[in-house]
């Protein structure tokens, strides 16, 4: 199912567990449709490079297996982490930091991902938090 001009349903729910059904309901599905329309924001500020996704919508058993919190984003479809060829996830975070899209959180994650997300309720105000994690912890991104 094609969510937005260049994401789909299918991107956003990738898994490489062969054994769990990734399945999201409806209300899923239109939080992972806000995603990818916030998606496609972050692709014109990036000048249109491709944009990767990692993950995006986890049912609980996958995000048990992964080994996340149940208070997740991606638990309610409300994110997704990202990968740019030829842009580092820290040249990704200072694009969209730099830029007027309404995220609730960005995070660089592990210097190796950013992960990016919409309020949990679509009447939700976006937090615009930006944070670091990796092996130090997390803490506020400056």
């Amino acid at each position: 199912m094609q969510l937005t001009p260049n994401f789909t349903l299918e991107e956003l729910t990738h898994t490489d567990h062969r054994t769990i059904k990734n399945v999201p309901n409806s209300t899923e599905i239109n939080n992972l449709r806000r995603v990818a329309e916030l998606l496609e924001e972050v692709k014109v500020v990036l000048n249109n490079n491709p944009i990767m996704v990692n993950s995006g919508f986890r049912c609980k058993e996958l995000n048990d297996a992964v080994g996340s919190k149940d208070s997740s984003q991606h638990r309610v479809g409300c994110a997704a982490d990202i990968r740019v060829p030829g842009l580092s996830p820290d040249q990704v975070v200072q694009a969209i930091k730099n830029s007027p899209i309404q995220f609730d959180q960005l995070i660089r994650e592990f210097d190796s991902w950013t992960h990016i997300s919409v309020p949990n309720e679509p009447s939700g105000t976006p937090r615009k938090q930006i944070l670091i994690i990796d092996k130090q912890g997390t803490r506020i991104y400056s």
